[in-house]
Formats: structure tokens, C-alpha cells, sequence
């Protein structure tokens, strides 16, 4: 990534590319206000270096004589501002003509170009965030669910950071009187105090279970699962589909195979984003174009982190079901029977003999489908559903972490147990404090901050 100074005053889209009612050019730097007196034109000819920190401002954008748009200009000015620098962001129409000619225009005016995460990256360095809440800003704009949502502003008014830091104090605390006697040796640390350590590194510990407990749950609402539903023809895969979406989104007819392409969406699942595949029933191909469709089938059905088979319980098992179930992969498995509204002839004994869980629905009635919904959450918690209370951590990076501290501070509470060198002791402590500041921020290097804002978007 080109490096550039950051005392640059820089500018970007803020909106989505496209029509809309609203799209927003943000400016933010030194030179923000100055450069928006270049270009704003207020009816009473007052300019935004004049204006008070968070007011708006009607007006116009002109290049000279040539208005571009009406807009309104809100002014924050430092520190007081999401990059702790003076923003400018101007209002404008939405619409891609619009709002490429404004920011065109900023950019000739003393902009340059921000870099994706750019703005984001700027609070972090400039105090008004940590590195851990920086991050939650990415996980809030790919939220895809309530509940990933949840956690991401749990984590941007800074949930994680305030654990995180009363755990780093506490270390610093141990690690403190440790080094005293490290370092003046004649004054002793009789076994007493060795024990009241040992038991401050055990709440340690305990902090840190606490920390990544959620982990697993944290990293589902943030990463969603995928899932493929799968059957012979006919047996009603578009219309769970289709169910399960609240909408119709898949084509439904008595014909089978219907379906001869792969049709992916996303749904939230008790707060699980779940890209969830219906897949071709086809299981002998008579064509190119069947073929295909059951390449594609058999690709998601091996890349799925669950799989919902669906068998039609109007009908007896016969052998084009067994030959399904036996090609199932050995993953997690939900066995459906659809057309619980008809007359049930399917043997319900012999499914649930092969599989751990057999749910009855009616997909066109819309019966039982959220006992299906919470089968699904509840096999991805393995048993756990969510209680409400937001994951703490989510992110690969922060449990990776966690979890490397926390073995290092296991290891020093045993050496103290042992009464091994206090040196050793120290070290896992500080080595431990360096993990928790890489994820707070406290340290880094270019190459973490451009792996971690390259994600984001520009204009954020």
C-alpha cells in the first residue's frame, strides 16, 4: 500500500455508489474548512471557516461559476470529530454524477484521495479509539444480522477494550511487585506472597474464560455458516426455501425438477447470517445442462457447514433416498420430512435410527418451521443457544490472542507453583501484556494496520 503522510487533509465518498436520496463527500484534516470555502457558496456569503463546530449549512457546491449542486454542509471541528481532526461533510444528492463531481472538486481544491479505512485508521491513531474498537467499526457495516449487529457496537463502545485492559492492569500489578523483588532481592517474597500471585494469575485466567467463552458464538454472528438443502426431486427443497425466506424467492411446480441451478441467499437464523443453497434434485443426469446442475449440487453439499436433507413424507423411503443418504458427507445434518399436512406413509422410525435429528414441516403450509429454525441454531451452538447477552469476541485475531495468553499465563502460575526463577515468571507475564496490546493497539506495525483497513471500505 502506497504510504502517504497523514497529516494530508483527505476526502471520500461516504455512501454507496448509486441513486439514492442522500450521498455524502466527507473531507477530514487540517485543511478541511478551508478547502470547503473553495467550493460551498452559502445564501448569505458566510464561509465554513466561520461556521461553529456541529452545525448545518445550506447552500451550494460551484466550481467557480458553475454550480454543481445543492447541498448541506455539517462542520466538526477538532477534537471533537470521529478522526479527532476537522470534518467537512457535504450533502448532497445522491447519484454517482453528483457526487464524483464534488469530490473531483475537493480533491483539485487540496484533497487527496482517502485510502480505504482511511478515516477509521485516523481515529485509531489519533486516540479517539483503540485497535480493537477500530476493527468493530468493519464488523457493524457487515453485519448481517441483529444479532452480529449487537456485537459489533458491543465491541465499538468498547466491551471488549474495558475487559481486556482490567486484565492488563492486573498483570501489571503482579508484574510490578515481581520485578521489585527481581530487582532487590534482599527484601524476599516469603511463600504467602508467592500464593496471593498464584491466585492473582488464577483470576487472570478466569478473565480470560470469560473473554472467550462466547468465542465460538461471537465468531457465528459475525462469520454466519453455510448450509445446503438437499433431496431427491420433488420433495419440496424451493418451498423450504422458499419458507424459510418469507418470500418466494424459488420457483415451485409440480414438475420435478424444476430447480437446475443453485439458488444462494442469507437469512438470519436466531441471529445465525446462514447463506443457506437449494440445490438441484437431480441424481442421475440425463443431459449436459443436468449434469451441471448436480456438479454444482454435490460442490456446495461438500463445501456446507450444514445440511438440511429433505425427504417427502407423502411417500415411502425408496431407493433413490437411500442412495442420497448414503452419499451424505460425514458433517452436521438436520433430516427434514416435508408434506407433514398429507397422509404420512415415510417410516420416521428408520430416519431417526440414521439421523440425530428428524423435524416434521410442512413447507407450504409454513408449519413447524421455526422448530426447524431453532434445530438449525441449536445444532450450531452445539446445544447452547444464545441466552440474548452479545459474544465478546469475534474476531480471529483477538482469540488467537487471548488464547496465546492465556497459556502463557497458565505457565507462570505453575512455575510459581514450582517455585521456578521469578525471571521466567516475569517474562510470561510481559510476553503476555504484548498480546493484549497488539489487539488493543498499544503497539503495531504498518503492516497489521494495512491488513486490517484494506478491508474496509473508502469512505470509512
Amino acid at each position: 500500500m502506497l504510504k502517504h503522510d497523514n497529516s494530508d487533509t483527505i476526502a471520500a465518498i461516504s455512501t454507496c455508489v448509486g441513486e439514492g436520496g442522500i450521498g455524502i463527500v466527507r473531507l477530514s484534516g487540517k485543511d478541511a474548512l478551508k478547502i470547503a470555502d473553495k467550493v460551498f457558496r452559502s445564501n448569505n456569503n458566510l464561509k465554513p471557516t466561520g461556521f461553529k463546530t456541529f452545525t448545518t449549512h445550506y447552500g451550494w457546491i460551484s466550481d467557480g461559476d458553475k454550480i454543481i449542486d445543492e447541498v448541506i454542509l455539517t462542520v466538526m471541528r477538532a477534537p471533537r470529530s470521529f478522526t479527532k481532526e476537522d470534518i467537512v461533510e457535504i450533502n448532497c444528492h445522491g447519484g454517482i454524477i453528483p457526487l464524483r463531481a464534488i469530490l473531483d472538486l475537493v480533491v483539485s481544491s487540496g484533497c487527496r484521495l482517502a485510502e480505504p479505512g482511511e478515516f477509521t485508521k485516523r481515529a485509531f491513531l489519533n486516540g479517539r479509539i483503540d485497535l480493537a474498537q477500530a476493527e468493530a467499526v468493519l464488523d457493524i457495516i457487515r453485519a448481517k444480522t441483529d444479532a452480529a449487529l449487537k456485537l459489533g457496537v458491543e465491541q465499538l463502545k468498547g466491551g471488549l477494550s474495558k475487559e481486556l485492559n482490567k486484565t492488563r492492569e492486573m498483570l501489571l500489578d503482579v508484574l510490578t511487585l515481581l520485578e521489585a523483588n527481581i530487582d532487590f532481592p534482599e527484601e524476599g517474597i516469603d511463600k504467602v506472597d508467592l500464593r496471593e500471585y498464584i491466585v492473582k494469575l488464577k483470576d487472570v485466567e478466569d478473565e480470560f474464560n470469560k473473554i472467550i467463552s462466547g468465542s465460538q458464538r461471537g465468531r457465528v454472528y459475525r462469520e454466519g455458516i453455510r448450509a445446503v438443502i438437499c433431496g431427491k426431486p420433488n420433495v419440496g427443497k424451493s418451498s423450504l426455501l422458499n419458507a424459510l425466506l418469507k418470500c418466494e424467492r424459488s420457483i415451485v411446480t409440480s414438475v420435478a425438477g424444476t430447480t437446475r441451478d443453485t439458488i444462494e441467499e442469507i437469512i438470519d437464523i436466531k441471529g445465525i447470517p446462514v447463506r443457506i443453497a437449494d440445490t438441484a434434485g437431480i441424481l442421475e443426469p440425463r443431459g449436459i445442462v443436468e449434469k451441471k446442475a448436480v456438479e454444482r449440487s454435490q460442490k456446495h453439499i461438500g463445501g456446507a457447514d450444514l445440511i438440511v436433507v429433505i425427504f417427502d413424507g407423502s411417500r415411502g423411503l425408496d431407493k433413490a433416498d437411500l442412495k442420497l443418504i448414503k452419499k451424505l458427507p460425514k458433517k452436521p445434518v438436520i433430516a427434514v420430512i416435508n408434506k407433514m399436512d398429507l397422509r404420512q406413509k415415510i417410516n420416521i422410525k428408520k430416519l431417526c435410527q440414521i439421523f440425530p435429528r428428524v423435524i416434521e414441516i410442512s413447507a407450504k403450509k409454513t408449519k413447524n418451521i421455526e422448530v426447524l429454525e431453532e434445530g438449525i441454531a441449536d445444532l450450531v451452538y452445539k446445544g447452547k443457544v444464545s441466552s440474548g447477552e452479545p459474544a465478546m469476541v469475534s474476531n480471529l485475531r483477538h482469540i488467537s490472542a487471548i488464547r496465546k495468553a492465556q497459556i502463557l499465563i497458565a505457565e507462570a502460575r505453575n512455575s510459581l507453583d514450582n517455585t521456578t526463577s521469578l525471571e521466567f515468571v516475569a517474562q510470561d507475564i510481559k510476553d503476555a501484556l504484548t498480546l493484549i496490546d497488539d489487539i488493543l493497539g498499544k503497539r503495531f506495525s504498518e503492516d497489521l494496520l494495512d491488513k486490517i483497513f484494506s478491508e474496509f471500505c473508502i469512505g470509512k
